[in-house]
């Protein structure tokens, strides 16, 4: 009888294990009625982050344990945690960071094509892998890699970065852009912009050029706010991306973004509230 009993309860035993959790659904498609797509609101941009705008058209509530973007045109971050079930909707958002763009000396890339893999599940089921596919090609993937591997490209041969003296002068504050040498190349600077914020005017007739035989340039630039509404600066989301505009060799334009460092950021401010009579 023992040696009877003991397979039988040991069968038992594992026969319940079995039935009492089943093993998740295989990786694959998404739920019926649930698609992705991607955004960015203008709070996305400086700190490198994006919107997964997730689309449920049906009644049955899809649970997403994480989610992370997929493609080769960006470094793959680790998956974002979400922790979150989306019921029926045209749109929730789920915001994830995204990695550096994947750049090339040669020149500026193709955007690739892109998915958005998450851990997800519908009623009691476990969490699985699935892959939704982006629409190829994504216009908010092809604009940043682009922007990004525009600044690549320039930073090859130079770096461009607010100086250290700054003076206020009435509604205008002076300082200089100034312009390193890094790698071979004639390189023009054609335009900065202003931002939400701030207009900027060359001191000179233009910006300048750093000749091939050059090591530095200064550009000196002044900075004056804007607008001048309350409503304005609690929302400041791009106060301070300036787009410098410059070329290598009379190629291409392409576009820097300069951002002043954290001090001249609350420099900027103070005397852009002082000169706009706020306080």
């Amino acid at each position: 009888m023992k040696r009877i009993t003991l397979p039988l309860v040991m069968a038992a035993v594992l026969a319940g294990c079995g039935t009492s959790e089943p093993p998740p659904p295989p990786s694959g498609d998404p739920p019926p009625g649930v698609s992705v797509s991607l955004g960015q609101w203008r709070s996305d941009e400086p700190v490198h982050r994006m919107q997964v705008a997730v689309r449920n058209t049906t009644d049955t509530p899809v649970y997403f344990a994480d989610v992370q973007l997929v493609t080769p045109s960006f470094k793959t971050l680790p998956p974002e945690r979400a922790d979150t079930t989306i019921k029926r909707t045209d749109r929730t958002d789920i915001q994830i960071p995204y990695g550096a763009a994947n750049c090339s000396p040669q020149g500026l890339p193709e955007v690739q094509p892109a998915t958005v893999v998450a851990h997800v599940s519908t009623g009691s089921e476990r969490p699985r892998k699935v892959v939704f596919p982006v629409p190829h090609p994504d216009p908010l993937l092809a604009r940043l890699l682009r922007d990004e591997c525009s600044q690549f490209l320039i930073e090859q041969a130079v770096s461009i970065e607010f100086g250290p003296k700054w003076t206020v002068s009435g509604k205008t504050m002076r300082g200089e852009l100034v312009v390193t040498r890094r790698g071979p190349g004639t390189v023009a600077l054609n335009e900065m912009g202003g931002t939400t914020h701030y207009n900027v005017t060359p001191e000179g007739e233009s910006l300048g050029v750093l000749d091939a035989a050059e090591q530095r340039l200064v550009a000196p630039i002044a900075l004056a706010p804007s607008r001048c509404d309350a409503h304005a600066f609690g929302e400041a989301k791009k106060a301070f991306l300036f787009p410098v505009r410059a070329s290598i060799d009379g190629g291409e334009e392409r576009v820097v973004t300069v951002v002043p460092p954290k001090p001249l950021q609350d420099r900027l401010v103070t005397f852009a509230l002082k000169a706009c009579g706020l306080g």
